[in-house]
């Protein structure tokens, strides 16, 4: 059983690479935002945020899909494999312009029972706008990954990069379709127990 944590620039699709690796190897699938964000967009003090992120990554195995850097003590500590989705910047902008999009035509809450939607003023005009984020921090992830993946304190991780999304759909294809009797119900949503 594995603990894999699948990083990258937003935009990079890594929702949904690890959404399909989740299904694929039948592991619990937890998104790092869900995590996060409150009700009206409320943020948590870091240490109300480590406590819920510990206690989501307390079980054998899961998919972890989010950066969330300050995190890192915690969620590599007990990760073995981190995938990096590093892709062009031209698709990565292209994909996060694309998804914004799509959630603020359609109006869907983005994280249950938080109530938190997208909103043109969010998307274009906020300090927390997606795509502002995807293009001020693209370069400083990829700085950032390269020297995570050199670093000796991470040598117990298996680096997994996958520059495109054709890499991507291989890595996918390679990955066991057994489902792991000992896993947990990969349909448990981490924060049932944290904020009932």
């Amino acid at each position: 059983m594995k603990k894999i944590n699948v990083v990258g620039t937003s935009g990079s699709g890594k929702s949904t690479f690890s959404r399909r690796l989740a299904a694929k190897l039948n592991y619990p699938y937890i998104e790092m935002d869900a995590l996060y964000w409150q009700p009206n967009w409320g943020k948590p003090a870091d240490e109300e945020f480590f406590a819920i992120v510990k206690q989501s990554l307390a079980r054998p195995c899961w998919v972890l899909d989010g950066n969330y850097n300050r995190t890192g003590p915690i969620k590599w500590a007990e990760a073995d494999t981190i995938i990096w989705l590093d892709y062009a910047f031209s698709r990565t902008l292209f994909q996060a312009v694309k998804r914004a999009l799509s959630r603020l035509i359609s109006g869907r809450e983005l994280w249950p029972g938080t109530g938190n939607k997208e909103s043109f003023q969010k998307l274009f005009f906020s300090k927390d706008s997606i795509v502002l984020w995807t293009i001020k921090t693209h370069k400083s992830n990829r700085q950032r990954y390269q020297q995570l993946r050199a670093n000796p304190k991470y040598s117990h991780i298996n680096f997994v990069h996958l520059s495109n999304p054709k890499m991507a759909d291989e890595y996918l294809k390679l990955q066991s379709t057994k489902a792991d009797q000992n896993t947990v119900d990969p349909t448990h949503h981490p924060t049932d127990q944290v904020r009932g």
